[in-house]
C-alpha cells in the first residue's frame, strides 16, 4: 500500500530514541521529511543524521518540551525549514508514575501542556497542508486502571479526551486528529528495561499477563502511528488506536 507520504513533512517530539525514533524513521522510510526534538543534543544530532541518510530532509533541535516558548519556536522553525507541516506526532512523556505533587506537575507540564503547545503552533501549518494530521501518543493506562493509576494514567486519559475534542474542532480546517495507545513496549533505555533491572517482580508479572508472551517493539507502534498519520487513513479521525497485542480487555 502506498501511504502517500513521499514528499510530505512530519514533526515528531521526542524523536531521538524509542517509540519516537521509530516513528521518525518510519516516516523517512516512506519518503517524508522529518523534524525531531529531544533533550540531549548528541542524541538529536545522531538521529537527525540517520534520518538524512535515508535521503530525506531532517531538522533536529535539543530542547525540553515542557519549555513552552522553546517548543513553539521549534515547531515554527521546523515548519519553515521543511516548507510546511503535514503531520504532527506528540510523543514525549515524563513517564511520571505516582500520586504526589511532583509526579502530577511533571505529567501535566510534559505530557499535557507540551501537546497543547505543539498543537497550537502546528495548526497554522497543518491547515495549509490539505492532508493535515495530528497524532497524540497516549497509553493503555489512559483507559484502563493499572499500576500506573494516578498522574500518569489520568493525564494519558486526558490526552484521549483532548484528541477527540480536537478532531471535532479541526475537521473544518481539513485536519484529522487521533490518539495511539501503546501497551507495554520494550526498548534499550526505556521504562520497561529499567523496570526489568530494578523491579524484576513487576516486570515478570506484567510480561505474564501479555497474551502474546512478549512486550511490543517501537517499530510495531510506529507503523500504526505512521499509517494513521498518512493520507491513506483519510477517513480516520477522532479514534484511539490501541496497539497492545490484546493486552487490554476494554470494549
Amino acid at each position: 500500500m502506498d501511504l502517500g507520504l513521499k514528499g510530505k513533512r512530519a514533526v515528531v517530539t521526542g524523536g531521538s530514541r524509542g517509540i519516537g525514533r521509530a516513528i521518525a524513521e518510519c516516516f523517512a522510510d516512506e519518503g517524508a521529511d522529518v523534524a525531531i526534538c529531544a533533550r540531549k543534543e548528541n542524541e538529536v544530532g545522531e538521529a537527525a543524521a540517520a534520518l538524512q541518510a535515508k535521503g530525506v530532509k531532517s531538522f533536529g533541535r535539543a530542547l525540553d518540551v515542557a519549555d513552552g516558548p522553546a517548543l513553539i519556536e521549534w515547531i515554527t522553525a521546523s515548519g519553515r525549514f521543511l516548507g510546511g507541516i503535514d503531520a504532527l506526532v506528540c510523543n514525549v512523556s515524563a513517564l511520571a508514575v505516582g500520586d504526589n505533587a511532583e509526579s502530577w506537575e511533571k505529567a501535566f507540564h510534559t505530557d499535557m501542556m507540551h501537546t497543547v503547545n505543539a498543537v497550537a503552533a502546528a495548526v497554522p501549518f497543518l491547515e495549509k497542508s490539505g492532508f493535515g494530521s495530528i497524532v497524540l501518543i497516549s497509553s493503555v493506562s489512559g483507559f484502563e486502571v493499572d499500576f500506573a493509576a494516578g498522574s500518569y494514567g489520568a493525564i494519558k486519559a486526558a490526552l484521549i479526551h483532548y484528541a477527540k475534542g480536537l478532531s471535532r474542532q479541526l475537521v473544518s480546517k481539513g485536519i484529522r486528529v487521533n490518539c495511539v495507545s501503546p501497551g507495554n513496549t520494550y526498548f534499550d533505555g526505556g521504562i520497561w528495561q529499567n523496570i526489568e533491572k530494578n523491579m524484576p517482580d513487576l516486570f515478570a508479572s506484567t510480561l505474564k499477563v501479555n497474551p502474546t508472551g512478549k512486550f511490543g517493539t517501537p517499530d510495531e507502534v510506529a507503523r500504526g502511528v505512521v499509517f494513521i498519520s498518512s493520507p491513506a487513513a483519510s477517513r480516520i479521525s477522532g479514534t484511539n488506536l490501541v496497539i497492545d497485542g490484546a493486552l487490554t480487555v476494554a470494549v
